[in-house]
């Protein structure tokens, strides 16, 4: 008996629902998700870490796995060619760590950054370098800024959100 970690893809948005139907069948699985702080008080305070995914650990052997192309809200196991692609423990502990430490700190943080404000680059290559504010990248901590450089040219930098923080 091989168990082994699996990523399932799930239809848009039904994350949370595919998640109880493979819990309800007996399999152990690993929904991560993030508290988030949202602006507006109505919307929802929890959201998926990777969106359209979860992880089910199971013996493919034993059980097959065509039970999850036919379970509702399921779009099946990930594959390549015709074999379900397994994740590795370490990368599963990884990715339990990470989302345990955001939710530890008070979940996603949500700067209030506007698009067009000006944010000063914190830490790695460009630190100390002002940059403009574009978009929150979705789906996870990274956001868009455009650095100013020679001539007044505007390039397009994805960074870490925890990289930059509002000009004073």
């Amino acid at each position: 008996m091989t168990l082994q970690w699996y990523a399932l893809r799930s239809k848009p948005n039904k994350e949370e629902a595919l998640w109880r139907e493979a819990a309800a069948r007996a399999h152990e699985v690993f929904y991560p998700r993030l508290r988030v702080q949202p602006k507006n008080p109505r919307a929802r305070k929890i959201r998926p870490y990777f969106p359209g995914y979860l992880f089910v650990r199971l013996d493919l052997h034993q059980g097959g796995y065509s039970a999850f192309a036919w379970m509702p809200h399921s779009r099946g196991l990930v594959s390549f060619g015709a074999e379900p692609a397994p994740v590795p423990d370490g990368l599963i502990q990884a990715i339990r760590r990470r989302v345990d430490g955001i939710n530890q700190e008070g979940g996603e943080q949500r700067h209030g950054l506007q698009p067009g404000e000006a944010v000063i680059i914190q830490d790695g290559p460009f630190a100390g370098q002002e940059a403009i504010f574009d978009i929150r990248i979705s789906g996870n901590e990274r956001v868009r800024v455009l650095l100013k450089l020679l001539q007044g040219r505007q390039i397009p930098l994805e960074l870490p959100s925890a990289q930059i923080e509002r000009k004073k």
